[in-house]
């Protein structure tokens, strides 16, 4: 663990100096160690901030540790940063992928249990209920939607209510991706109109297709497209296992930053491991 924690460091570190980031010099905590704080709590603790603050001042990592109060209101304001380090590990892994094949899919973040949405204080609604087909059950929160390349790394991620479809999801990525690349994906991510606009860029989405659709493939590519498959979620999969049961958050905005700390927390686990 101490290498991770290091590393960790360096590479946030290392980020700040690159955009030229200036801070207050009276500051106990430099927004490095901030940083560090909250990734080594998803990467390590399941988001368990008190634990990450605890083991990094009585080890000596940062004696200087701030205030649990203070350090939450730090770390909101350090967002930006995180996400400025996702999109610089994702076109990292993008000039690595020279095979240009990525996989698409999303998972539900659950906000609370089923039984407990009517006291439900982060969300409110019906847009946020959501519906798993794979396991039959339905969910109340977020759905992450979730790019990865045939190795597994994220390199574009969004979030949206738990209610929304995975289709819909399409009009919200931002595709960034050199040409040539190919994209697979479910069923349900089948839209004519997508496909043709990107095609028009040279970016091929090729999701498996429905029994009643107007396009088909070739066999060997509906099960080549459905072996890649297995690798967004294998990448699902990890990033659920580092969450908590139940994430614990005050905030809307807060329960979305531990989210977005555990899809950076994969990329370095790519990175480090």
């Amino acid at each position: 663990m101490d290498t991770e924690i290091i590393a960790i460091y360096c590479v946030c570190d290392d980020l700040l100096k690159a955009m030229h980031h200036v801070e207050d010099r009276q500051r106990q905590m430099n927004d490095a160690e901030v940083m560090t704080t909250a990734i080594v709590a998803a990467y390590c603790f399941g988001g368990n901030l008190e634990w990450a603050r605890a083991l990094l001042q009585q080890q000596g990592y940062i004696p200087t540790m701030l205030g649990r109060s203070r350090l939450n209101r730090r770390l909101h304001r350090v967002k930006p940063y995180f996400l400025t380090l996702f999109e610089h590990l994702a076109a990292h892994w993008k000039a690595r992928n020279s095979a240009s094949l990525y996989v698409l899919d999303t998972f539900p973040v659950a906000a609370c249990d089923p039984y407990r949405i009517l006291r439900a204080r982060l969300y409110q609604g019906e847009a946020y209920r959501g519906y798993t087909a794979s396991k039959r059950r339905y969910f109340y929160g977020l759905k992450l939607h979730l790019l990865v390349t045939t190795q597994g790394q994220p390199v574009e991620f969004f979030l949206t209510p738990g209610s929304c479809a995975d289709v819909t999801g399409l009009q919200w990525l931002d595709f960034d991706l050199p040409p040539g690349a190919e994209i697979y994906a479910d069923k349900a991510y089948n839209d004519y109109r997508v496909e043709d606009e990107l095609a028009d860029l040279d970016i091929h989405l090729l999701p498996l297709r429905k029994k009643n659709s107007k396009r088909h493939h070739a066999p060997w590519l509906t099960a080549w497209i459905s072996l890649h498959r297995k690798v967004v979620e294998t990448a699902g999969s990890l990033i659920q296992r580092a969450m908590p049961k139940s994430i614990h958050a005050v905030t809307a905005a807060g329960f979305e930053l531990k989210v977005v700390l555990f899809v950076l927390g994969l990329s370095l686990h790519h990175l480090l491991g």
